[in-house]
């Protein structure tokens, strides 16, 4: 990156204090929860909207079993919650700050490309 590339970041003119240590390890726990990329995939799906199960796997071309284990681990780390919906469980993202990681991810390395 040169000195005249539109991306470059300036530093801010105090340093923020740094975080507690509960708050890195969380942070780290989420992003592990999000390095997949079956689950970054099942993120960027439940950005547009809730989704469930198959809705899911068609879009995906995934089976349904590894899409419901993929679920559970982003269930499990705070990302997405299930809702019942008669006999089905619609998924969806828990906050946007969360697709927006991702999203910013992807960019990322689409730019690199």
């Amino acid at each position: 990156m040169g000195l005249h590339d539109d991306h470059v970041v300036e530093p801010p003119s105090e340093a923020p204090d740094p975080p507690g240590s509960d708050a890195l390890v969380a942070a780290g726990d989420l992003l592990r929860a999000l390095a997949a990329p079956v689950r970054i995939a099942i993120v960027l799906q439940l950005r547009t909207s809730p989704r469930c199960v198959h809705e899911l796997v068609d879009a995906l071309a995934v089976t349904q079993p590894l899409i419901s284990q993929h679920l559970r681990v982003l269930k499990a780390a705070g990302v997405v919650r299930g809702d019942r919906r008669g006999r089905e469980v619609v998924y969806r993202l828990v906050d946007d700050h969360l697709a927006h990681i991702v999203i910013d991810a992807v960019a990322h390395v689409e730019e690199e490309s």
